[in-house]
């Protein structure tokens, strides 16, 4: 459970590094609450929807050295904001290198953190 709520943690920070400093991306609201809701939003859709996205284009990331997962992972950035809009917690996205820039910062964040907090991600 402190595993969970640590990677929670990343991706509301890593969100809202991403919300903040990305041109292009507009939150719908800008409060905690929501930044946690998005975070959750995220973590469920890069859990359930990563894997066979990566499986299913296993020739196509090969084929590029592994650059068609940058395009899987601006398209669930992407969809996190549209779902997080259903909810009232999400963010738009204007263009496609906004939708690209902000996976990439949410990606640098997301390693940056793992990283600090290794030692207690690895405690079971």
């Amino acid at each position: 459970m402190n595993r969970f709520l640590i990677r929670w943690a990343i991706n509301a920070v890593a969100l809202y590094v991403a919300i903040a400093i990305v041109p292009g991306i507009q939150a719908q609201s800008s409060n905690l609450f929501s930044l946690i809701w998005l975070a959750l939003i995220f973590g469920v859709i890069n859990a359930l929807l990563s894997p066979i996205l990566k499986f299913l284009t296993c020739p196509f990331i090969i084929l590029t050295l592994g650059l068609f997962t940058l395009l899987i992972n601006m398209a669930l950035f992407w969809l996190s904001g549209r779902v997080g809009e259903i909810f009232g917690v999400g963010f738009t996205v204007s263009s496609l290198m906004s939708a690209l820039l902000g996976s990439l910062v949410v990606s640098v964040i997301s390693i940056i953190l793992s990283l600090v907090f290794r030692e207690e991600l690895k405690k079971h």
